[in-house]
């Protein structure tokens, strides 16, 4: 936005208007989200204006940890991007099991879809942590995609890589043992945020079993008996919830033979 002229009163933006050499005033609020957005995927190569009919209609949204931000099965209203915070998506059996599909920080969007397909919901999402989203409906997204293709191709692109990352899932659950994807995903976490040490490789578990658990498909026992028993073979050593990994090649040598 550099070079443009500014409201000497407001200290909003000024925009020349497309059909006239009149003067359009931008608030600045509308120009942060639109900053917002750029950042987004989906949204990338979208020009200031385009960007700017977008965030005039972006509905700013506060969540707390734990609050729902929509249930599986809820008619679809429109999406959702993380401004700031993230948000955990996931699925939910009638016994009350919940399996993680994704957790999701800054930059994401959130159901796509059904957007596109006029289905409900296919999953929930609550936030984790104190997070910011910015909602935009169903009608504005579709007025978007209707003048822009690309917008549309760029969410194809994002939902085949949530669909990959879905089969993976589907994979893990169907052929891999519960010590299998624990010791995974204490893999990732190994590769994503582990911090190194003389005693190995620290990292910090989910806040419960019961967390981990829906991470990895099976129940808070399952993980706390793999857990123990990864501890009793040392590779692991357990305090709280800080786990440090004291034998790396013995923890991936378990992702090797998943049955």
């Amino acid at each position: 936005m550099s070079g443009l002229a500014r409201d000497a009163l407001t200290g909003n933006t000024l925009l020349p208007t497309p059909c006239s050499d009149t003067i359009a005033i931008v608030p600045e609020p509308t120009i942060a989200v639109g900053q917002i957005l750029a950042k987004v995927p989906i949204f990338s190569g979208l020009t200031e204006s385009e960007l700017s009919f977008l965030a005039q209609r972006a509905v700013p949204h506060s969540y707390s940890a734990g609050q729902s931000v929509f249930g599986e099965g809820e008619p679809c209203s429109g999406l959702y991007v993380v401004e700031s915070g993230h948000v955990r998506i996931f699925k939910s059996s009638p016994n009350g099991r919940e399996q993680v599909l994704s957790i999701d920080g800054p930059g994401s969007s959130i159901a796509e879809l059904p957007v596109f397909d006029g289905g409900n919901y296919p999953a929930s999402v609550t936030a984790i942590d104190e997070a910011k989203l910015l909602f935009v409906s169903k009608q504005d997204f579709q007025a978007l995609c209707l003048a822009h293709p690309q917008v549309a191709l760029k969410v194809l692109r994002v939902v085949g890589s949530r669909l990959r990352r879905l089969v993976g899932i589907i994979e893990e659950l169907s052929f891999t043992t519960v010590r299998h994807r624990l010791a995974s995903f204490l893999l990732r976490l190994a590769h994503k945020e582990g911090k190194r040490s003389a005693a190995g490789v620290e990292i910090t578990l989910p806040a419960s079993n019961q967390e981990l658990a829906s991470h990895i498909g099976t129940v808070r026992e399952l993980v706390s008996r793999n857990l123990s028993r990864l501890q009793a073979e040392g590779m692991l050593q357990i305090d709280g919830r800080t786990v440090t990994i004291s034998n790396l090649k013995a923890l991936e040598a378990e992702t090797d033979s998943p049955e």
